[in-house]
């Protein structure tokens, strides 16, 4: 069973998961990050026994990132910005790399640009593909505007990203949003 980008606190998404779904989260057996923001990474600690998985481009930058806030914030701690960066590598520490095949017919699709290694994931079917987006196409609004996050780490590549996400996708599950028919498709 996947997870892909536990948003909630743990105990608010173990309730979501029990209203909609039979699934409870010791069956979880992996968690997949589209990109490693605090926002995305809120609900790891319900899924203790899954392995978590990112692209390896996005792990590496988190980590480069956590540790060069955390050198900063030992200069001071006194701010008290120490801990929770601490606590934030930990959870970077425990993120693996994604194979580029989850298992047949659903595969990494990297879409650079929100964050340096944004990533979503393709589903192939026989008549359609479903990506799950992450922030690369965050809401309906974004999607019907054709904008991207205004706080992207390269505007020109998450730019890029959103016109390869609307090119490939039948059926697109935006980053902050329901799930959402690509417009530009023949229904």
């Amino acid at each position: 069973m996947l997870i892909v980008d536990p948003s909630l606190p743990p105990a608010m998404l173990e309730a979501r998961l029990s209203e909609r779904s039979p699934v409870r989260s010791p069956q979880v057996t992996h968690v997949f990050l589209t990109s490693a923001t605090d926002e995305h990474m809120r609900g790891l600690a319900a899924f203790p026994r899954a392995t978590w998985m990112a692209l390896e481009t996005e792990i590496a930058a988190a980590r480069a990132n956590t540790h060069e806030d955390l050198g900063l914030a030992l200069e001071h701690p006194e701010d008290g910005g120490v801990e929770p960066l601490e606590d934030r590598l930990a959870l970077l520490e425990r993120l693996r790399p994604a194979e580029d095949c989850i298992t047949q017919g659903v595969d990494l699709f990297p879409l650079a640009g929100v964050t340096p290694g944004s990533c979503g994931i393709l589903v192939s079917q026989p008549t359609r593909t479903i990506l799950l987006a992450g922030d690369a196409v965050a809401t309906r609004e974004h999607l019907a505007d054709a904008k991207v996050l205004p706080h992207c780490w390269n505007r020109e590549l998450a730019q890029d990203s959103f016109a390869e996400a609307i090119e490939i996708a039948d059926v697109i599950v935006p980053g902050r949003d329901n799930i959402l028919l690509n417009p530009t498709r023949a229904r």
